[in-house]
């Protein structure tokens, strides 16, 4: 069986281990909030307002454990997932009509705002991702989409496709009070009890959020129109993003580990030695301490793979427990 959902030399492990994924998943949240439907039913079904923390956490232990969980610990994960999404509904308030959590076309907004802000994130943050590896991650990507309930057809699999389908929704996107509302806990959000000794820190989380909404598109801060537009524009939003990024990446792991639940760390772990036991090894031994894991790839499938395409040199893989989300 393959030790992970993707391989440490897929794109997507490229993108989802990356550190800037802090802003791209705060991006990815904003962008999310611009669908008045999808967001009546965050609004009205889950606890974002109480806990907006924690719903990023959880947005990155799914994404974590889609990335480089083994395929049962991300089937399950998923199972759970589309259970409690089968069970939940609500009302737009809009037009008194009610709707199921697991919508389709609220299930392919959900993923092609997430996987689109995580690429666009990357990639202005200095990720370097080629046009093919951009079709190839969003080609990738279309098979996580299962564990929510959609299949790969339902979602882009390619930027011209993603392009075309987010142009095909932006008439009805829009910035409903609840929207701005969330944009702003997102900004300044709440410290969970487990990381009350980070609560002298707050103040560092600001440029993430503000960096998250100036990465928006344009026509999204138009409709917010919460943060004034930074001096430089595009230009100083991406400058900034690379520094962001650049200094997260200084922080050591086991540091750097703290901000995220146990169980995405011990996932992290668990995929390591599995790795190992595939035939990867760790490049750069004692330096993998600090901020990053060189693998080296085995140059054949492990047994029972073999339609994995698996690289013969060494390949740069950012070690699970140092998630970027």
């Amino acid at each position: 069986m393959q030790p992970t959902v993707a391989a440490p030399e897929s794109v997507t492990w490229k993108i989802h281990l990356d550190r800037s994924m802090w802003v791209a998943g705060v991006r990815a949240l904003m962008l999310q909030a611009l669908h008045p439907v999808a967001m009546q039913g965050v609004w009205q079904r889950s606890d974002f307002r109480e806990d907006p923390t924690g719903r990023l956490l959880r947005t990155a232990h799914f994404v974590a454990v889609t990335t480089y969980g083994s395929p049962a610990e991300a089937e399950a994960l998923g199972e759970r997932v589309r259970r409690v999404h089968r069970a939940l509904s609500f009302e737009d308030p809009a037009t008194g009509r009610r709707h199921r959590v697991d919508q389709h076309d609220l299930l392919v907004w959900v993923h092609c705002a997430e996987v689109s802000s995580y690429l666009e994130t990357a990639h202005r943050a200095g990720v370097g991702v080629s046009p093919r590896e951009a079709d190839r991650y969003l080609d990738e990507q279309s098979r996580t989409a299962a564990y929510v309930g959609l299949a790969r057809g339902d979602v882009p699999r390619s930027v011209p496709a993603m392009r075309r389908y987010l142009a095909s929704v932006r008439p009805r996107l829009g910035a409903t009070p609840e929207a701005r509302a969330a944009v702003r806990f997102l900004l300044w959000p709440r410290v969970p009890e487990r990381l009350a000794w980070l609560a002298p820190l707050k103040p560092l989380w600001f440029p993430v959020g503000a960096l998250a909404y100036a990465t928006l598109p344009a026509w999204a801060r138009r409709a917010y129109r919460i943060l004034p537009e930074a001096p430089g524009g595009a230009s100083a939003a991406t400058a900034g993003l690379r520094a962001l990024r650049t200094a997260l990446n200084r922080v050591p792991e086991r540091y750097y580990n703290l901000l995220f639940d146990e169980a995405t760390v011990r996932s992290a772990e668990e995929a390591r030695q599995r790795l190992l036991e595939a035939g990867y090894s760790v490049e750069n031994g004692l330096r993998a301490l600090r901020a990053r894991t060189l693998f080296g790839v085995p140059s054949v499938p492990p047994p029972g793979d073999p339609a994995r395409t698996w690289a013969a040199d060494g390949v740069e893989a950012r070690h699970a427990g140092r998630r970027g989300l």
